[in-house]
């Protein structure tokens, strides 16, 4: 159901959930690339690119505007999500 076409906050709430398990979803796949970033790299210390994290927000923040979405919540949440994501990708590292 759309957004648009709910009429009561059990429609909101089932299409958030709903919305909510496609996001984590597509996080799954973003984490399965961060396992190949660290099979692929060749140092640990190429692991942290300030560069590209720099580029990944920016990306980030240009779609949210796109889409009509504050583009500081897409900052603040990018910043999250690649640090976490620099984390993981650090400890997939050292496993190998």
């Amino acid at each position: 159901m759309e957004p648009e076409s709910c009429t009561s906050m059990r429609e909101v709430r089932a299409g958030i959930d709903a919305l909510d398990r496609e996001i984590i979803a597509l996080i799954a796949t973003r984490m399965r690339y961060m396992d190949a970033a660290a099979r692929i790299k060749s140092h640990r210390e190429d692991v942290r690119d300030e560069e590209r994290k720099a580029q990944v927000i920016a990306n980030a923040r240009h779609a949210a505007s796109e889409l009509g979405v504050p583009a500081a919540l897409a900052e603040a949440l990018w910043e999250v999500l690649v640090e976490n994501s620099i984390a993981y990708e650090l400890e997939r590292f050292d496993q190998r």
